[in-house]
């Protein structure tokens, strides 16, 4: 059985959310399906499960979402934010250090065995794999250098799904060109395009099926009606499209938004509740609506610290009388030092915190990553860790403040109802758990309405 390879005829085509929503769809078919991406530039990752590793966002959820154990195996190499023209690398889910971008991109020898390893453990493991491209397959100056698209589908002769997103505009040219662009030997194994994002009425493009069709000779797999769905946000820009009705909130929290913010998934418990109205705020005076203010966690501390001062947020998280709550890096922030004698971070070894808790925090050269059962404000809930910096307080619950490490604390209904009941005493809250599998369901039938699953099911078995 072939493996897929998800191509955008553009970014934020929607590859991620149709590639999970196609793993899904192959799997209750009954077929043995395994997500995969080569490389992912993001700074919003988690804590696999086999290897306590780290891994983007679209796979792991892909793979939650089968109840399938993920694995470094996924995603196995992943990009951070690393300052000016640099990137923190992961490789198998463990961390390498920083490099240049150029210095990254001559070592491309020396990375594809790494994506080739994966690739193959997992066809060893697995019928089928789906595997999500980057950006667009055919940018010409840097196909040599690309592994998520042209190397996995020419290395493993992947059939090919095209994915256009009609909201922006130029769908007709970006399927031609895309198309026609792919090397000949990939031509022949594109099984057809799927139209993405469409608003209104669909028999207005009934025409342009017609065209793509018989003039471009691709066949149509399906036009996808627009529907919002507020889970496995890839990066920031995704995260800013989440819809929301607030006609029944009667909490609202502001979360700033730091311009190297980590780990929003984080918000996706709250973006969905009824009773909340989630803001991302990047000025002090935006928090004066706010009950509650929420630091997230951030791929550079130091910078985005500075960032906050600047902002003039200082005196307001400062302010013992505010409430807030800090997650990672945030949580680093509140302290009255931290320091970096090695330059994890940043060349400056010693900058001050907002002093809200007392002590200081060190960054350490190696990062903490892993995942477990923590206790968190008298709650015993599920959660992973990500950091650099190491303090004596784990985790610190005062009058108006919580702070923590641990990513995935609102994923929990027991604590998020004690943080919102004690703001709101008619807080009721909601199980999250219970509304994720069914939002997952409800995507995907959605999806498998539209598409014509079974012609790409024939493609995967000629």
């Amino acid at each position: 059985m072939h493996s897929l390879s998800i191509f955008g005829t553009s970014s934020d085509a929607g590859k991620s959310t149709l590639a999970f929503a196609i793993t899904y769809l192959l799997h209750k078919r009954g077929i043995r399906i395994a997500p995969f991406k080569a490389q992912n530039v993001s700074n919003n990752s988690v804590v696999t499960d086999k290897e306590h590793g780290e891994i983007a966002i679209p796979q792991a959820f892909a793979a939650e979402a089968i109840a399938l154990e993920t694995s470094v195996l996924f995603n196995p190499i992943l990009l951070k934010s690393g300052g000016k023209n640099a990137a923190h690398i992961i490789i198998n889910g463990k961390s390498i250090g920083s490099s240049d971008v150029w210095s990254y991109y001559r070592n491309m020898k020396k990375l594809r065995p790494v994506v080739k390893r994966a690739f193959e453990k997992l066809q060893s493991e697995f019928e089928c794999v789906v595997a999500e491209g980057a950006g667009s397959p055919v940018e010409l100056n840097l196909m040599e250098k690309d592994l998520s698209n042209i190397y996995v589908a020419k290395e493993f002769d992947t059939k090919i799904v095209l994915v256009a997103d009609i909201q922006r505009g130029g769908v007709f040219a970006s399927i031609w060109g895309v198309y026609n662009l792919l090397p000949k030997k990939l031509k022949k194994n594109v099984i057809g395009v799927i139209i993405n994002k469409f608003q209104g009425d669909m028999s207005l493009f009934d025409e342009g099926v017609e065209i793509i069709q018989k003039e471009f000779g691709i066949p149509v797999l399906g036009v996808i009606p627009y529907l919002p769905f507020n889970l496995g946000f890839e990066d920031s820009a995704s995260l800013m499209g989440y819809t929301q009705n607030t006609q029944d909130a009667i909490i609202t929290v502001g979360v700033i938004k730091l311009p190297h913010i980590s780990n929003f998934t984080d918000f996706e418990p709250l973006i969905n509740d009824a009773e909340l109205e989630l803001r991302f705020i990047s000025s002090p005076l935006e928090m004066q609506s706010c009950d509650l203010i929420i630091i997230p966690g951030t791929k550079r501390v130091v910078d985005d610290l500075e960032w906050l001062k600047t902002r003039g947020f200082e005196p307001y998280l400062a302010n013992k009388e505010n409430r807030v709550i800090a997650i990672c890096g945030g949580y680093e922030m509140m302290f009255e030092r931290i320091l970096d004698p090695h330059s994890v971070e940043s060349k400056t070894q010693e900058v001050k915190g907002f002093g809200r808790l007392k002590g200081e925090v060190l960054f350490q050269k190696e990062k903490i990553v892993k995942k477990g059962c923590y206790n968190q404000m008298g709650v015993m809930c599920k959660g992973y860790e990500i950091h650099n910096g190491t303090t004596k307080k784990r985790s610190k619950n005062k009058r108006n403040f919580f702070g923590t490490f641990l990513h995935g604390i609102f994923e929990s209904n027991p604590l998020r109802y004690k943080i919102f009941h004690e703001i709101n005493a008619e807080y009721k809250g909601y199980d999250f758990s219970v509304f994720k599998t069914k939002s997952i369901e409800d995507f995907t039938t959605h999806i498998d309405k539209h598409i014509d699953m079974q012609t790409i099911i024939k493609a995967l078995h000629e």
